[in-house]
């Protein structure tokens, strides 16, 4: 097998690219800003994230699958570490210090999620999944989850989810139980809002009328829409979009990068940005079609499941159509750890695919 002609170099160029346009709109919303120079680090990450990619394309993904046990331990044991030696920044404790850098280990525990639960419906022997399998991943992934939602990150507990659907939903559950789901999850929903802090009930209700606190609870998505309408269809250009320049959107190199893309871009250009996470996506789906096996095509639909969400979430925030849950958007928004769990993610999913080509 030759390792460098079969890398899927189509979609790491697919992925270099919006990287760069990330990096490229960091620059452009925080020139002459406190948060200058930012774009710098990023680049660094992207750096060490192509590295990470490399190195995790020659891992044999079965030695992951293998190895699953013993990562979820550490895993867990780390997030519990977080809530213990933590360092905490605006009012959270989600990071861990690491050679100068703030590691989030909840961003690098997805990929483990990702494996444990390709493993667990790898390995089922039913032709079916049933409610004691929805049972067994809810403990697998809940315990995470509940781990994050402690330091409290409720954004990155929800990206949890995705992952355990797509394996019940490759692993044959039937629809009447998804619908059982859905039914168990509107029950608990009353008592999920009154475990929630003050924050996270504000940013909730400032989704459904952001007009009632305007320059309060309010202010971050009617800022966000107002820069993606003003950027029209072609865009204001660099540097040059009013709500991002005159900081009325708040760190526009986070959370709401779309927003400020938008805005600098117009309409074309945000179109261009999601074809471009379509065509990294549908490439994703295609490996995990023809993967060897079932437990690598559960692999890459997972690393599918959690982009894809990403994606749909962090662009819906933008646009006012989903409520402010602090989920990045892969590959664009700053931030070394989410752009880490991306290329280490993507590196398992070449793996799977050049798997394909062994004797």
């Amino acid at each position: 097998m030759n390792r460098w002609r079969d890398l899927d170099w189509l979609l790491l160029g697919l992925v270099l690219v919006i990287a760069v346009v990330g990096i490229t709109e960091i620059y452009s919303a925080t020139v002459g800003t406190h948060f200058a120079g930012v774009y710098i680090k990023q680049i660094y990450f992207l750096i060490a994230g192509v590295i990470v990619l490399f190195a995790f394309s020659r891992l044999d993904y079965k030695l992951l699958l293998e190895s699953a046990p013993w990562l979820y331990a550490m895993a867990v044991a780390a997030l519990g570490a977080v809530l213990v030696i933590g360092r905490v920044i605006f009012h959270s404790r989600r990071w861990i210090p690491v050679a100068g850098a703030h590691l989030q280990v909840s961003e690098l525990v997805k990929l483990v999620i990702i494996i444990v639960v390709a493993r667990y419906f790898a390995e089922s022997r039913r032709s079916a999944a049933g409610l004691g399998d929805v049972l067994r991943i809810g403990v697998l992934v809940g315990v995470p989850m509940l781990l994050v939602l402690a330091e409290p990150d409720l954004g990155t507990a929800l990206t949890y989810l995705p992952i355990a659907g797509m394996g019940l939903l490759i692993g044959k559950l039937r629809w009447r139980h998804f619908a059982l789901l859905g039914l168990a999850g509107l029950l608990v929903l009353p008592i999920a809002w009154r475990h929630l802090h003050p924050y996270q009930k504000a940013r909730l209700e400032s989704f459904l009328r952001p007009e009632a606190d305007p320059l309060g609870t309010g202010y971050q998505l009617l800022q966000s829409k107002i820069a993606v309408g003003s950027g029209g269809l072609w865009g204001k250009g660099i540097a040059k979009g009013s709500q991002t320049r005159g900081a009325f959107l708040p760190v526009p190199q986070t959370d709401f990068i779309f927003a400020a893309f938008a805005e600098e871009h117009g309409f074309v250009g945000g179109i261009a940005i999601l074809f471009l996470y379509f065509l990294v996506l549908m490439r994703l789906i295609q490996d995990a079609q023809s993967a060897p096996d079932l437990g690598g095509g559960l692999l890459v639909m997972g690393v599918v499941a959690v982009l894809g969400f990403h994606v749909f979430v962090n662009i819906g925030m933008a646009l006012g159509l989903m409520p402010v849950t602090g989920i990045p958007l892969p590959l664009m928004s700053s931030g070394g750890s989410s752009l880490l769990f991306t290329f280490a993610a993507l590196g398992v999913a070449m793996n799977v695919r050049m798997s394909r080509f062994v004797n």
